[in-house]
């Protein structure tokens, strides 16, 4: 059981860094600041940094509230 539970985290870790990276790649594709996409969302640059680091969590509202900033929506499958 230890294996799954492993198995498992490591796949949330592997999944939470690809939308952060695809996050990043939309902020700098769009030609965006960390700081304009914060002030869009409404939240401050620290949030859009340390999500970008990808070494911290962070909740559904707050990627809903970048999502919005992009036009997309977020989708749990």
């Amino acid at each position: 059981m230890r294996n799954l539970d492993k198995a498992f985290k490591q796949y949330l870790k592997e999944s939470r860094m690809n939308l952060v990276q695809q996050i990043r790649e939309l902020r700098l594709k769009k030609k965006l600041t960390q700081k304009m996409v914060a002030k869009r969302a409404n939240m401050p640059q620290s949030v859009i940094a340390r999500l970008e680091s990808g070494e911290h969590s962070f909740s559904l509202d707050t990627l809903q509230r970048i999502a919005f900033v992009y036009n997309k929506k977020v989708a749990l499958v």
